[in-house]
């Protein structure tokens, strides 16, 4: 909190920040003349495990939790006698990807958020790849910057249409409307069913995959693809402008904040880019949160990775200002691995317990952990990849994969830094990085010494909140924050400098790398897309094999009552049943007569695969 907080009046415009992480949710005040933080309030939210590999969040429960991070921040700044009417603007910055649709006449959400890692897709995923040649993950990059993953919004939505009942019947009925965590929040904070904004911003659109990172638009073509109607997507916005204004009862501290202006929204990983004030091209941050995320700069034109990278919008700070682009290496499984230490196993009570352990030893003892919950991320793109720990012997302990676990997370980032130099061809020099993690110096350290480069951490960790801030802050019709750099104020840094030698690095990566070609393949099941096995699919087997038993049973006794019965032999029952057990369990091959007619247009491309029909010829270009 600020040292002379009491003089308040005379700080001069304040800016206010939403950071809705996937661990909790953070309301910040920020002086927009020093980018001093005033005071802040957190509030952890749940993650729902309703079956293996899905994860789920209440939109109900993050917005409730917004409400209290305003109203408990609001109250502090009474009590620091700071004026919440000194409040100019409000920022907010999301977990992305994470899939909401809501019933725009009632306000309630029509199920549960799809979080950002939740694998349940992978068949939706499979199915799609059928559609495009030679099954090419790749193939929408060139439009979107992604390759097909679970990890996106449009394979969630799909989902959603495909098993959720009351979704696809508000999308007929015109009531649904569609977004990222970030379009539900202004939509209810500007006044929900009552008038609420639905939009969002290009950096949030390009974690879609239905939006064409080139026109900055949604596109028509790729919203066929994902069979998606265009008319639930939230409007497209710049970063920096104003999207409506507060509506938050009077009876609340903070009610003050009724008619300010929305007018900053980024991404989580955007906005730490702006608030590490990385405008420059070549310019790079990581961010240590629930996952951990990698970007570079890279200027006004996007550029593609050969290395297993994402190509993403890293920002457009305002209506007429150019956009500008990002590669991107995205890890699935940061703080989370910390988290499952504490949650599934118990072996600490803390995160810092588990710093504590790690700082005990000092090192492994030759244990690796790859913690690939969710498949791996970049730079494998592998869903089928499952965590594994190896290189246990009798004398590991608790205190050895705790270490582990925290240089899983280093790792990780040296294998997306690896491929960023190779795509960038300048090697970064140091890293700047951000984010929750980087509180635990072993983690730091740990960090410099896999990449050989000083890490380079800012006083004042909370970038993610200061980017949406400054975003918030600059917006035509606000102006209380200036973006020029000579007016940006200088961040004091803490640097973590490599203390092992590269050979030593080197052979502990060299043993990662290893422990990884162990994690892949572990998931090779394609199970139901509701994640459910049905029943019928056992139950011709079923039958074939008790009737099978009850003939061979009984033929004795019928062999000696009729002598017809010698000669005709079960056999022939025995492949009869066979055969029409292997009648239902095989799928029908698609021939000339046989199948329904089903045709699909690839993006960016010629070719048109269907289906024949008993009455059609079908085609295939």
């Amino acid at each position: 909190m600020a040292a002379g907080a009491a003089q308040g009046g005379a700080m001069g415009p304040l800016v206010g920040a939403i950071d809705q992480g996937t661990s909790s949710s953070r309301f910040l005040v920020f002086n927009a003349r020093t980018s001093e933080l005033l005071s802040h309030h957190q509030v952890e939210i749940q993650q729902k495990f309703p079956k293996e590999g899905w994860v789920e969040q209440d939109p109900k429960e993050i917005l409730e939790s917004v409400y209290e991070c305003m109203e408990r921040t609001c109250e502090k700044l009474n009590q620091l006698n700071i004026d919440i009417a000194n409040i100019k603007a409000v920022g907010v910055s999301n977990q992305r990807e994470t899939t909401v649709v809501w019933d725009k006449l009632t306000g309630e959400p029509l199920h549960d958020a799809i979080v950002w890692l939740d694998l349940r897709t992978q068949p939706t995923v499979e199915r799609l790849l059928k559609r495009i040649p030679g099954q090419n993950k790749s193939f929408l990059k060139s439009r979107t910057g992604l390759p097909l993953s679970t990890y996106f919004s449009a394979v969630k939505l799909r989902w959603l249409l495909d098993n959720v009942p009351k979704v696809k019947q508000a999308v007929l009925e015109k009531r649904a409307l569609f977004g990222t965590i970030d379009s539900w929040l202004i939509w209810s904070l500007t006044g929900g069913k009552d008038g609420g904004i639905h939009c969002t911003d290009v950096t949030n659109a390009s974690r879609t995959m239905l939006f064409n990172i080139h026109s900055l638009e949604w596109d028509d073509e790729l919203c066929k693809f994902f069979e998606i109607p265009m008319e639930i997507l939230p409007k497209v916005c710049s970063s920096s402008e104003i999207y409506g204004l507060m509506k938050i009862s009077p009876t609340l501290s903070s009610g003050a904040l009724t008619g300010v202006p929305i007018s900053g929204c980024l991404g989580d990983q955007s906005a730490a880019l702006v608030g590490q004030m990385c405008f420059k091209d070549g310019q790079a941050k990581n961010t240590y949160g629930t996952g951990c995320f990698l970007l570079c700069n890279t200027g006004q034109k996007p550029a593609f990775s050969e290395h297993g990278l994402l190509t993403t919008v890293a920002y457009k700070l305002g209506r007429d200002k150019p956009v500008y682009y990002a590669l991107e290496g995205s890890v699935a499984i940061a703080g989370a691995v910390v988290r499952w230490l504490r949650d599934n196993l118990g072996i600490a009570q803390s995160s810092d317990e588990v710093e504590k352990l790690a700082a005990d030893v000092g090192t492994s003892y030759g244990c690796y952990f790859v913690p690939a919950f969710s498949g791996l991320y970049a730079p494998y793109w592998e869903p089928s990849a499952r965590g594994i720990i190896c290189g246990l012997t009798q004398f590991t302990n608790k205190k050895h994969i705790a270490f582990a676990a925290l240089a899983a997370v280093c790792f990780q980032t040296r294998e997306i830094l690896d491929a960023m130099n190779k795509d960038c061809g300048i090697p970064l020099r140091q890293l700047q990085v951000d984010g929750g993690m980087t509180n635990n110096k072993i983690l730091m350290q740990l960090q410099a010494d896999i990449l050989c480069i000083p890490v380079v951490k800012p006083s004042m960790p909370e970038t993610t909140a200061l980017g949406a801030a400054m975003a918030a802050g600059a917006a035509e019709g606000v102006g209380v924050w200036s973006l020029n750099l000579d007016d940006l104020t200088a961040v004091t840094c803490e640097c973590f400098e490599p203390k092992i030698n590269p050979e030593e690095s080197e052979y502990r990566y060299s043993r990662w790398k290893k422990a990884v070609k162990r994690s892949m393949g572990w998931e090779t099941s394609k199970p139901e897309e509701n994640g459910e096995t049905s029943i019928f699919c056992s139950l011709p087997l079923g039958f074939f094999i008790m009737s099978s038993l009850l003939m061979l049973i009984g033929a004795k006794y019928i062999s000696g009552c009729e002598q017809v019965l010698k000669d005709f032999p079960i056999s022939f029952v025995f492949w009869f049943q066979l055969s029409t057990i292997m009648a239902h369990a095989v799928p029908p091959v698609c021939e000339k007569n046989g199948c329904k007619e089903e045709s699909v247009s690839v993006p960016g491309s010629e070719c048109v695969m269907t289906f024949k029909d008993a009455n059609n010829s079908g085609k295939r270009k």
